[in-house]
């Protein structure tokens, strides 16, 4: 209650020197220059476009990941590749922000010879692979929670494995799976570090994974390490993007919380 007290209070005070209309649809950001403009349009985007990234990594490779713990991997062989998948989940953002930065960007230079040093593609990528253990352990649960009796039945009809996963086990799980993959894009847009270090601070409007942008979040770090006075209203646009990321995140999250009530199977 008290991180959104200060949120609401700090961002009342900064939409009574900037029109929300203005906040909502300028497609400029220059909080930090002489002319200031506040288009948060421009940082949603560049969000956007690395959580897109993200999970386009994420999505097949954790729920690939999830149905072979599931179904396919023994129980010895699960109770020991479940904790070497959440392992990656316990490794510090900002090594994989460098990680990004360091190693995948040069690789992508190989491929992308045009991409700059700091990019949207790399640090997309890289948060993709942070966000696998959350998509895999997540789908895991709910795959596994799916009673053996549904499996059995269907193999006794003369259903194959292949079949039994995809036609049975997977639809069965498919508001668990759902959930997954809404908390994975909650946890990318939320992603500090990493597009802080890889993605840049460059506020364009832009679906280019090639060339520099800035998140909400990477915003946020700017303004919080810098020089901005504290009583500037520069300094009061971050709970400004800070209260626009906090009800991003929540719908994101009741929107996962109403597939699992809505869509849940009944055995």
């Amino acid at each position: 209650m008290g991180i959104i007290g200060v949120l609401i209070f700090e961002t009342i005070e900064f939409f009574r020197a900037v029109p929300i209309w203005q906040f909502l649809t300028d497609t400029q950001w220059t909080p930090l220059f002489g002319t200031q403009r506040f288009g948060i349009i421009v940082l949603i985007s560049a969000t956007f476009l690395t959580s897109a990234i993200a999970m386009v990594v994420a999505i097949p490779v954790g729920l690939m990941t999830a149905i072979f713990l599931s179904e396919y991997a023994p129980d010895r062989w699960r109770r020991v590749l479940k904790p070497l998948v959440e392992l990656l989940a316990g490794i510090p953002t900002v090594v994989y922000g460098y990680f990004a930065l360091l190693f995948v960007t040069p690789l992508l230079k190989v491929f992308f010879p045009q991409i700059a040093g700091f990019n949207a593609l790399s640090a997309g990528l890289v948060m993709g692979v942070m966000i696998i253990p959350t998509v895999a352990s997540i789908s895991e649960d709910a795959l596994y929670a799916v009673p053996r009796s549904l499996r059995e039945a269907a193999h006794a009809l003369g259903a194959t494995k292949r079949q039994v996963t995809t036609r049975i086990v997977v639809p069965a799980a498919l508001s668990g799976i759902a959930a997954a993959f809404i908390l994975g894009i909650s946890r990318a847009v939320g992603e500090t570090m990493i597009v802080a270090i890889a993605a840049g601070q460059n506020p364009r409007l832009t679906l280019n994974p090639l060339v520099p942008i800035e998140t909400m979040t990477a915003f946020i770090v700017q303004v919080s390490l810098g020089d901005t006075p504290h009583t500037s209203l520069a300094y009061k646009t971050i709970f400004a993007v800070g209260m626009t990321l906090f009800l991003m995140t929540l719908a994101l999250n009741l929107i996962s919380h109403w597939l699992v009530r809505r869509y849940q199977e009944k055995y």
